[in-house]
């Protein structure tokens, strides 16, 4: 045997010692599991079922590829996520397999090892390396929000508003929900006729048409994706309202003037730790004294921030470039040094849960139309799957959507306020 000849025998051993080792790893980590009842069919067709065979809350994880065991313990949850883009996996209900594996989170997490670390070094150093500042903020966003408004048609609502909706009741249509959002905003911003509001995000215009068109104030509204920037101008031109509104492709860093109220929808997620002081101090500068700022936010549990913080999540890798949900106590201590205080802040996740439903029964529906625009099954799987982890993080309360409204202080700064 010529010693060209004897590596390929042996990584065909190590491959796999290792994949078997890796699934018997897999095995026994869902033995473990306490809520509901998971059914494991693997490539030959054999069935394992593991938890509480007479539970409601039941799924099945269809195995199509035993290299998925091996890119769970080697890559975690960025690996699922992963695999399942690959096609290794799929599961007839991929909600409640989710949902199932948030709900034993603790059971079927692999304790880290030394040797994951170089695997995770070059994910992680691609993830510092996306840190927002302004030119990195504009990459970051345009890798999201970019891919066409042609797309975002497919599967948002008629307002084109991609946040999470407030329903007023069971039977609420989404696009009658994402407008209450927007009157509840409002009114914890206080709007009035005839105020100038300043929105950190412009979206595709959605708020700032609802803001100048229904009661009446001017509105100035920044966004650092070209795509959304050229609809929202287009969608203001549309409904008569250029003397009220002005879409602007402009940096939060960037801002100047006094405005009576902000409004800012889900853009702090884009924001990263580094800045988050600074991205309020831009805010604290730009409300006049006594103005009300109305912030919509998805947040991670205070317990959950660091590791998230820390990390580079498989939504972090391949869907928001950049991105951080933050904590409540991370946003105030962000607030620390301006007048901005913190009057009341509501949470509704479930809310999120059906927004996410109904962008991922559209998105599903309309799966010919997103290949008709050039995008491969790989990206169809990464979107159902990102569309999916979104919406059991919210049904299980991993993640929570707030609103919150500041309010800036007269004069003394919050610190002095806070002593009072």
């Amino acid at each position: 045997m010529s010693a060209g000849t004897l590596p390929r025998p042996v990584t065909r051993f190590t491959d796999r010692t290792l994949t078997s080792l890796a699934i018997r790893a897999g095995l026994a980590a869902a033995s473990r599991i306490t809520v509901g009842c998971l059914t494991v069919v693997l490539p030959n067709g054999r069935k394992r079922v593991f938890g509480d065979p007479a539970s409601e809350r039941r799924a099945e994880f269809r195995v199509h590829d035993e290299s998925v065991a091996l890119r769970m313990i080697l890559h975690g949850e960025v690996g699922m996520g992963e695999a399942y883009m690959d096609g290794l996996w799929s599961s007839p209900d991929l909600l409640a397999l989710i949902e199932l594996a948030a709900l034993n989170r603790s059971a079927l997490t692999f304790t880290k090892k030394w040797w994951r670390l170089p695997l995770e070094a070059p994910r992680l150093l691609l993830h510092r390396a996306r840190r927002n500042t302004k030119d990195q903020a504009r990459q970051n966003i345009s890798a999201h929000y970019d891919l066409g408004n042609d797309f975002y048609r497919l599967f948002l609502d008629e307002t084109m508003t991609y946040s999470s909706a407030v329903f007023a009741s069971p039977d609420q249509s989404l696009a009658d929900a994402q407008r209450n959002k927007y009157r509840l905003l409002a009114e914890g911003a206080g709007l009035a006729a005839g105020m100038h509001v300043l929105e950190i995000g412009s979206g595709w215009g959605g708020f700032a048409l609802y803001a100048a068109g229904e009661l009446g104030c001017r509105v100035t509204s920044i966004t650092i994706s070209a795509e959304q920037h050229a609809l929202a101008r287009e969608r203001v031109r549309e409904a008569g309202l250029e003397h009220l509104v002005d879409i602007q492709l402009r940096d939060y860093r960037d801002i100047s003037g006094q405005y009576d109220a902000i409004v800012s929808i889900e853009m702090l997620e884009a924001v990263g730790a580094e800045y988050y002081t600074a991205y309020f101090e831009a805010c604290d500068r730009a409300l006049r004294p006594g103005g009300r700022f109305s912030l919509q936010v998805i947040t991670f549990p205070d317990a959950a921030y660091e590791t998230q913080r820390r990390g580079a999540n498989w939504i972090q890798t391949y869907i928001f470039p950049g991105g951080l949900c933050p904590s409540l106590a991370v946003i105030e201590q962000s607030t620390h040094d301006t007048r901005l205080l913190i009057r009341e802040a509501r949470d509704f996740a479930p809310d999120y849960a059906r927004t996410l439903r109904a962008w991922r029964t559209r998105f599903l529906e309309n799966l010919p139309a997103v290949q008709a625009q050039g995008f491969d099954e790989r990206f169809i799987r990464m979107w159902e799957y990102y569309l999916a982890l979104c919406e059991g993080g919210f049904e299980t309360g991993l993640v929570q959507v707030q609103q919150i409204v500041m309010e800036k202080g007269r004069g003394l700064d919050a610190r002095v306020q806070a002593t009072a």
